[in-house]
């Protein structure tokens, strides 16, 4: 049982003063409330606090013992009202931000900057992952909030803020697409599809979309991460469903070339992924509108 605040500011001006009449005086009580206050107290410490006589008041070994933790408690509950109110200006925080190597790179690294000019008081960290990497930490809270497109739908522990729209679009290199044309869905029966693994996460965006089941490729090639398959692609190697902003800059270079504009393919969404019951929604949800300013 915690001892209340205006008892303990009983005891305070009680101690300060050695003088129970003016000391209720300063709280606005009686002098026999003061004493009912300080009395409280005693009971809950199991001690005499004061030795009081009709001459004078004195604080005993107990009560020199709990008065520094007293006032301590007191100054602990005005800062806690200034804070709420915010008179402190933002708390210390360190926050553990996690994504993909590529996405990371080419946006969150340079927002940094902007981030900490909104969000002051935030030491931000970096964490690079894989998709159910990063969503494992998040459940763990060893990353307390990752960016990407992960599929959580369903999981009860993982809370998404929507971001930015994430295009999708089916690429190759000039050259390869020189030598083996694509014109239609039939024709990339001649290439490779290169993708992250032989699940066919990206590719899951052009099959899943109408049509898309046209679409049967030569063979497959696993590379593991979304940079390695955009290397491999710009080489010449094969075919590959890329995320628009990762190729944005090759395609205007005219390095990578889409093929088959006009086919549909699915899109998605960059999400802030966080714990459902970590206590700070309301700083994940003012992080995600400052990444709302810049897309990727």
């Amino acid at each position: 049982m915690l001892p209340p605040l205006d008892s303990l500011r009983c005891f305070v001006e009680g101690a300060r003063l050695l003088n129970f009449r003016a000391a209720a005086r300063v709280v606005a009580l009686t002098p026999a409330a003061l004493g009912q206050r300080i009395k409280q107290l005693e009971d809950l410490v199991g001690r005499p606090l004061f030795t009081r006589t009709s001459r004078k008041v004195v604080l005993t070994e107990a009560g020199l013992s709990f008065l520094p933790y007293a006032r301590d408690a007191l100054t602990a509950a005005e800062r806690c009202l200034q804070a709420g109110r915010g008179e402190l200006g933002p708390v210390p925080q360190e926050l553990v931000l996690g994504t993909r190597h590529e996405l990371g790179m080419s946006w969150l690294v340079p927002m940094l900057p902007r981030l900490r000019k909104a969000h002051p008081g935030i030491t931000f960290h970096v964490y690079f992952g894989a998709g159910n990497d990063l969503l494992v930490r998040v459940r763990a809270m060893d990353v307390h909030c990752a960016v990407g497109s992960m599929r959580a739908a369903g999981d009860p522990l993982i809370a998404t803020l929507p971001l930015h729209l994430e295009r999708y679009l089916l690429v190759g290199a000039p050259r390869l697409l020189r030598e083996l044309p694509v014109r239609s869905a039939e024709d990339v029966g001649r290439h490779a599809l290169i993708d992250v693994n032989l699940g066919l996460p990206l590719f899951g965006y052009l099959r899943d979309a109408e049509g898309g089941s046209a679409f049967r490729f030569k063979q497959v090639v696993a590379m593991g991460t979304i940079a390695a398959v955009r290397e491999l692609v710009l080489w010449g190697e094969g075919l590959a469903v890329l995320p628009e902003y990762l190729v944005a800059p090759d395609l205007a270079a005219r390095r990578l070339q889409r093929v088959l504009p006009r086919h549909p393919v699915l899109e998605d969404w960059f999400r802030l992924y966080f714990r459902e019951d970590d206590p700070r929604r309301a700083l994940y949800e003012s992080f995600a509108q400052t990444l709302r300013t810049q897309a990727p």
